[in-house]
């Protein structure tokens, strides 16, 4: 094993996906290295995939091993892909956690809410504060995102100067949280930067970013001229948002409700950790009942069609007592993520039967994106100067594209998906290991591994149906009463017409009236044997082979 030290990057989630993000980077020996862990996030289940799952993790078991040599974790921001996952995985690793004050208090509610330890999470204040992790010293860079006090990472090691980005854009005029300092980036790109690693989400987006501040004036005009009770759904998060929407409603005469545990939380966070102020006031929904509709403006969760949110809730029928009619409007001041048009498809058009008016974003007036275009990419690289680029925050088609846009610049990259272990020691990154990654579901209170076919199984319940067959054996080995099914997800009737059971149940009970004594007296033999019977009837009835579940009672 080699003495001689070593800069290395692996991520664990986060690159070639946009979500559930978790970056290592190390440095020591090799094998040996001191560990830091940027961002522990989730991504969120579908229905197609991952039916019955609450939440997905990046499975952390490689760090979990080096745990001891782990000095300290930094959350770069308070979404949910970036510390959604602290509370649940906390405990497995039991390391330090560093965060701003925003993100600090939104980070230690979910680490007690799981049982974690908050006292291990350090609020500290950006740039030119430093941590002091081991090997790393780390100071948090402001950057301009859709969520207050995002901060980009400067980790100075004894090999060099990292950049980590975190997701960010180039706003100099945010409205909520602090602008893109062009002078403080240039400072740390003149002190070097040998690493940027660096968000890639919008890198197919060929214009520059527009400032959060541009949505205001058309949000202002379309609250100002809507007609009945005025509702927005926005992401939680993005606390900027929130507050144009409800200036632009106060200012219309209208009285604010806020609909939505996240939406509270995050206005709540916004107040006591300082980053939001002259928020307009609020009324609950109690008080909202007295108050005529047109005088009304709800904002509300749910802008990715989220079924327990409240946009969706409203879609159904009332939600906290609240009802939108026909003549009420109901605009999405957000873009809908890949994957989420189903959802977002199915509000719209429940909203359209009550005769709502729906305002989407197509034409980008009412939402701007939280992440950096090309061009501010490329600006960035401009500024920093690094030696070279390594993309994460996107999926294989956007790290690929960043690297292509840093070879204009003469920067060399490297695509770096996770499990990728990348040794920066040198002049240009090397890839230097591969280490098995995965996910981790959370099913209700339980944490499971992706292979461990729980999924799987439910995948194929839900497929194939189920038919559940029981048999009682006496004491001297022989049927006692004849076999019964049971049915679920499965047709009543099939080609037959008569009904399902019955056609199985007579099938079984041929089966058995001729079966051996060999057969009987064995468990295994019986239930295979049983399986294959209700799985052909059934292939002959309906045309499907369900999933079999067979029950033998025997009598001592």
């Amino acid at each position: 094993m080699s003495k001689k030290n070593r800069l290395i990057y692996l991520p664990l989630g986060g690159a070639g996906e946009i979500g559930m993000n978790a970056y290592v980077y190390g440095y020591g020996p090799a094998e040996n290295e001191r560990y830091i862990l940027i961002d522990l996030g989730v991504t969120f289940p579908d229905m197609d995939g991952t039916p019955g799952v609450d939440l997905i993790f990046a499975d952390i078991e490689w760090l979990e091993a080096r745990a001891d040599r782990l000095e300290a974790i930094f959350i770069t921001h308070a979404h949910e892909d970036h510390v959604g996952a602290l509370g649940h995985l906390w405990h497995r690793l039991k390391a330090p956690v560093y965060a701003r004050a925003f993100t600090g208090n939104i980070a230690a509610r979910k680490m007690e809410e799981q049982g974690a330890d908050p006292d291990a999470l350090k609020v500290v204040l950006p740039f030119p504060e430093t941590v002091k992790a081991g090997p790393f010293t780390v100071s948090f860079v402001p950057v301009s995102h859709s969520i207050p006090e995002s901060s980009a990472l400067v980790i100075d090691t004894p090999a060099g100067r990292i950049v980590h980005t975190g997701d960010f854009k180039l706003d100099e005029s945010p409205v909520v949280g602090e602008p893109f300092d062009p002078a403080l980036w240039q400072q740390i790109g003149d002190e070097g930067v040998k690493v940027l690693v660096s968000d890639s989400t919008n890198v197919f987006s060929p214009n520059p970013g527009r400032s959060e501040a541009t949505v205001g004036p058309a949000i202002h005009q379309l609250v100002e001229r809507s007609k009945g009770m005025m509702v927005a759904t926005t992401f939680a998060s993005n606390i900027a948002r929130v507050k144009t929407l409800a200036e632009a409603g106060h200012r219309a005469g209208r009285s604010i409700v806020l609909l939505g545990r996240a939406m509270r939380r995050m206005i709540e966070a916004g107040v006591e950790s300082g980053v939001l102020r002259d928020f307009p006031k609020t009324v609950s929904p109690e008080d909202a009942k007295d108050i005529p509709r047109e005088n009304l403006m709800l904002i509300v969760t749910g802008s990715q069609g989220e079924r327990r949110a409240a946009s969706a809730q409203l879609a159904r029928g009332k939600y906290m007592g609240m009802e939108l009619k026909e003549g009420d409007s109901f605009l999405f001041s957000s873009k809908t993520i890949p994957g989420n048009e189903r959802g977002v498809l199915r509000i719209v058009n429940a909203f359209s039967e009550k005769g709502v008016e729906v305002i989407d974003d197509a034409a980008d007036l009412y939402h701007v994106s939280g992440h950096a275009n090309r061009p501010d990419l490329k600006r960035l690289h401009q500024i920093l100067r690094p030696q070279m680029v390594i993309p994460m925050h996107g999926e294989h088609r956007h790290l690929r594209a960043h690297v292509a846009l840093a070879a204009e610049s003469d920067i060399p990259g490297l695509i770096a998906p996770n499990g990728t272990m990348v040794d920066l020691t040198g002049g240009v990154p090397k890839v230097t290991d591969h280490v098995e990654t995965g996910r981790t579901y959370l099913d209700g209170a339980v944490q499971i591994g992706a292979l461990d076919g729980v999924v799987r199984d439910r995948i194929r319940l839900a497929l194939n149906g189920l038919v559940v067959v029981t048999q009682i054996i006496d004491e001297d080995g022989e049927p006692l009463g004849e076999p019964w099914a049971e049915l679920m997800g499965l047709p009543e009737t099939g080609r037959s017409k008569a009904p399902l059971a019955e056609v199985l149940e007579e099938d079984l009970t041929q089966f058995v009236n001729r079966a051996d004594a060999k057969t009987l007296r064995d468990d295994d033999t019986l239930t295979d044997a049983l399986r294959r019977v209700a799985r052909k009837t059934a292939m002959d009835e309906i045309g499907k082979k369900p999933e079999v579940i067979v029950v033998i009672s025997r009598l001592s």
